[in-house]
Parts: structure tokens; sequence; C-alpha cells
């Protein structure tokens, strides 16, 4: 048996799982890996992810989000290039869901974007802010 360790999740309430799963299928490239109904609230919920590493985006169904993640706190995918980035920001400028425009800040942020998923929560795409190798060169 595999014991998990560390960050594994973050839980999102949402008000429609299907429009969410789209979303986070489009623009963070996450998959469906868990369903179910839960058999004392009654409440659908998914598990969301990447398959880059054991972390899922937990979405809960609510009938209204009451809190959402906007823009400081935030969920933050790294994509492979600019312009992946440059065209799901088309794409989500052409859906109404692009909150910030591309922008190169430099290191160690990087060239990054805003969208806003379908319940208000922030989606940051980056490109160059070298996460992974901070981590790995961190003693």
């Amino acid at each position: 048996m595999t014991i998990d360790l560390g960050l594994t999740h973050i839980a999102l309430p949402v008000t429609d799982l299907d429009r969410s799963i789209q979303f986070y299928a489009v623009y963070a490239q996450m998959q469906v890996i868990h369903r179910r109904i839960d058999t004392e609230t009654g409440v659908a919920v998914v598990w969301l992810s990447d398959r880059t590493r054991p972390f899922v985006i937990v979405l809960i169904q609510t009938s209204s989000v009451q809190s959402v993640l906007s823009p400081l706190a935030h969920l933050g995918v790294g994509c492979q290039s600019r312009e992946f980035i440059d065209a799901l920001c088309d794409k989500a400028k052409q859906e109404g869901v692009l909150l910030q425009e591309p922008k190169d800040s430099g290191y160690p942020i990087g060239y990054w974007a805003f969208l806003r998923d379908p319940d208000g929560h922030t989606l940051e795409l980056s490109y160059g802010q070298e996460i992974g190798l901070t981590v790995e060169q961190t003693p």
C-alpha cells in the first residue's frame, strides 16, 4: 500500500461539476480519476489529476460558492511553452474567462496569465517559473 505524504489535494466548491471538469480539462490538462456520490451527504465529488504527480483537485458540488480563490489566491499550472499559454489565452478570451493577459515578469515569476473558472476561482498558467528545479536544488 502506498501512503500519501505531503500536499495531496485542494478542494474547491463548484456549482456545476461537468462545466468545471471541462474547464480544467481544457486549461489545466486534467482528467477525472475518481467520481462518487458521498454516501453520508449525497453530494457529488470528483477528483481531477494531470497525472504528473500524486496531487488532485477535489471538486465538490454545492448549490452556491461563497468563497473563491481569486487573483492572489489561485491554482498554478506550469505549461510547456509560451506559445501554449498564448493559445489557451486566445481560447479563454473568446470564452470570456481571461482575467489577465499573458505577461512576462522575468525570473523567478516567468510568463503567466490568469483565467477564471466557472465559479470564479482563479487559475494561473505559467511558463518558466522553475519551481521543480528550485525544489530539487534546495538542500
